[in-house]
């Protein structure tokens, strides 16, 4: 009987600190949106692909024009076939250069992106771990995924507590 009461005790106790727990929850995508930082490294971002696209576009043209002159010149015949071969492999060659370079411009999109986003994502994260830990919070739920959360019930949303602790306004 005594190690049923103890039981009893126990059982009560965990059901009691497991409700005593505080959720909090964020919509994590507005929380990116307000920051300055954020707009400032998509406006970065938007300058270097355009500079990247610019070239790639420049190179596009450059192969366009050399493929109608080579049908014009194939199509007049005043040149041997060695040389509309030698030409025809050019172009080639001009267009694989092309896709080498497309996929280049997306690695350094992606790295550019990358470089720019992990510091403002690290501050934010820190920002909300320690917000959590400061205010005692078991879990802080992202609310910017759709029916990520279908019942809260006691969470408090920590979106002007981060903002604040960010120093955005």
């Amino acid at each position: 009987m005594k190690k049923i009461t103890l039981a009893l005790v126990a059982l009560l106790a965990v059901i009691g600190s497991v409700s005593a727990q505080k959720y909090g929850h964020l919509n994590y995508g507005n929380l990116l949106n307000a920051m300055p930082a954020v707009k400032d490294a998509d406006k970065q971002l938007e300058d270097f692909q355009k500079a990247l696209v610019t070239k790639g576009e420049e190179m596009s043209t450059k192969l366009k024009d050399g493929y109608l002159a080579f049908l014009k010149d194939q199509q007049s015949g005043n040149f041997s076939p060695a040389k509309l071969q030698e030409r025809q492999a050019q172009l080639e060659a001009e267009q694989t250069a092309i896709q080498s370079y497309e996929e280049a411009v997306r690695k350094q999109i992606s790295d550019k992106r990358e470089a720019l986003l992990k510091p403002i994502l690290d501050r934010v994260n820190k920002a909300i771990e320690d917000t959590a830990k400061e205010k005692g919070f078991a879990m802080v739920f992202d609310t910017s995924s759709f029916n990520a959360i279908l019942f809260a019930k006691d969470s408090e949303d920590l979106f002007p507590v981060i903002k604040a602790k960010l120093g955005i306004q």
